[in-house]
């Protein structure tokens, strides 16, 4: 999970040219539903977002385990289909009947891995599922490029997004991830960014997808403030808990 200093994770990208929009650095808006049907919001009882998930079966969402920790299923509600949250009228909102986090998820150690949850809807959503990924597929090497979705703080300590963004994202080799991240651990975890920064997530899109090849390949999980240079942000490896 990423503060501005360690761990929840918002959207960002490579450092961009003056003329570049500012609110997302290298990012942009998702203007078109059919693009990624599966990403959903998490919002608590007064409708604020808090994290984002991936939509893995019509009843089934992925998101971190750290999203949910201190949260019951009356306190969480998905919302699907809905690009910009303040269109209430768009897309479904349905309540949630079961958070299961990880058994090896330990909120005093949330940076040790295992950072993530299922949650199983009351209801099934009209909306197309990501696959999930099967070990040994090749989506984590050094440089594949992946998709990284949410509504969070569009810079570090910044406002966060009203609208779906999102941003590509290099991933980077284990041992880069070690020399920044002395809990980083390649057994659950990859992480992503450039060695100049500027690419990223923050606040508020911790949960949301990472996409490779079509596939639910990494889930935000935490890192060090918000695409800060020699500081990549940090995924759960989801291959490795399917």
């Amino acid at each position: 999970m990423r503060t501005l200093t360690a761990v929840l994770l918002a959207l960002a990208v490579l450092a961009p040219p003056a003329a570049a929009d500012p609110r997302v650095i290298g990012g942009e808006v998702v203007d078109d539903p059919a693009d990624h049907p599966y990403v959903v919001a998490l919002v608590n009882r007064d409708g604020r977002q808090f994290c984002g998930g991936a939509l893995v079966a019509p009843d089934r969402v992925v998101t971190a385990a750290h999203c949910v920790q201190d949260v019951t299923t009356g306190g969480v509600r998905v919302v699907a289909g809905r690009l910009d949250l303040t269109a209430v009228d768009e897309g479904v909102v349905a309540p949630v009947a079961e958070i299961r986090p990880h058994p090896d998820y330990r909120p005093d150690a949330a940076n040790e891995g295992s950072d993530i949850a299922w949650l199983t809807t009351a209801e099934s959503l009209p909306y197309q599922p990501i696959p999930l990924p099967e070990r040994g597929e090749g989506l984590y090497g050094a440089g594949v490029v992946g998709t990284v979705l949410g509504w969070g703080r569009t810079r570090e300590g910044g406002p966060t997004s009203d609208v779906l963004r999102k941003a590509d994202i290099p991933i980077a080799s284990d041992a880069t991830c070690a020399r920044a991240y002395d809990a980083y651990d390649p057994s659950g975890m990859f992480c992503a960014g450039y060695p100049r920064g500027g690419v990223d997530a923050c606040q508020g899109d911790s949960g949301g997808p990472f996409v490779v090849r079509g596939k639910l390949a990494g889930v935000v999980s935490w890192g060090t403030g918000c695409a800060r240079p020699g500081y990549p942000g940090v995924y759960t490896r989801v291959a490795n808990y399917v």
